[in-house]
């Protein structure tokens, strides 16, 4: 249809307004306006239908709060592939989608996804999630940590390269965002992006990316680059074409986007505690960040 043309249109522009840090009267209206279009533009679903599913998983509040907070992803020049549900699909044959304009499912079908993963200190709560293995001490106490985890069948990055036959660097690709609301109410946003984690695209990120401690910590001391990779909430995550590293933040150059309503949302903690699934890479739940929300490896 000719308006859902238009609304992708609008939507795109509006995204790349935000993202670029374009300054409009209201940027905080035009954010959300610019969202509630991208949601509007998948017609046929409701915006909310995996949310009876949040909410018993994590109780009426933080079900919510998990929705509400999902960022739109938009992906960058350089690859096909879609994060999908690991147990219906490890290939890029059904995890790869449309090369351009507005993506939900993939080729074959299945729906755009992510998994997650909340980590809960605040007070009344952070006693039982210590005793489930979490670190709630320190800087982390009153914090609510919200983590959403992405899978691609494989690394994207040599997928262009005739000579490897188009299959990825490797297989199987963990990514993920991650959302801090803290207990003064301000919420911050960082990504995964190589051996570290990021918020605004630079090259103060070297260290992060490459797991290189002294170079990233120096970075952090000079205030350069902020503490963690965390930076405020843009309810958005740019995807790497190359490698499916994130940003929260950034000027790139979008040939594709899934707005935040039209990704499906998995409770990753049952789907943890029963899986024997072995992945190319470490999987979330034996990564150390699993367990403390503010590690700065990908380990």
């Amino acid at each position: 249809m000719e308006w859902t043309g238009l609304l992708l249109v609008v939507a795109l522009s509006l995204a790349g307004l935000i993202v670029a840090g374009v300054r409009l009267p209201d940027t905080g209206l035009a954010r959300s306006v610019a969202l509630r279009i991208l949601c509007a533009a998948s017609l046929a679903d409701s915006c909310r239908g995996d949310e009876p599913a949040l909410i018993a998983a994590y109780g009426t509040e933080v079900g919510k709060l998990v929705r509400e907070h999902m960022p739109s992803l938009l992906f960058e020049r350089g690859s096909r592939a879609v994060p999908v549900d690991f147990r219906r699909c490890r290939s890029t044959a059904c995890g790869d989608g449309a090369e351009h304009g507005y993506v939900r499912r993939t080729d074959v079908g299945l729906p755009v996804s992510a998994f997650v993963h909340v980590v809960d200190c605040r007070s009344d709560v952070a006693e039982t999630s210590e005793a489930n293995g979490l670190d709630c001490s320190g800087e982390r106490a009153g914090n609510l940590y919200i983590q959403y985890w992405t899978y691609y069948a494989d690394s994207a990055t040599l997928r262009s390269v005739p000579i490897v036959g188009g299959a990825g660097f490797h297989s199987d690709d963990w990514e993920g965002v991650q959302i801090r609301i803290g207990r003064e109410g301000g919420v911050d946003e960082r990504a995964s992006s190589h051996d570290g984690y990021n918020h605004s695209q630079g090259v103060v990120n070297w260290g992060s990316d490459a797991g290189i401690a002294p170079l990233r910590d120096a970075a952090e001391a000079i205030g350069v680059r902020p503490r963690n990779g965390w930076g405020p909430e843009t309810h958005i995550l740019l995807v790497s074409g190359g490698s499916h590293a994130g940003n929260a933040n950034g000027i790139p150059q979008i040939e594709r986007l899934t707005p935040r309503g039209r990704i499906h949302l998995i409770p990753f903690e049952p789907v943890a505690a029963i899986s024997d699934a072995s992945f190319t890479i470490t999987p979330p739940w034996g990564k150390r960040v699993w367990r403390d929300p503010e590690a700065e490896g990908t380990n």
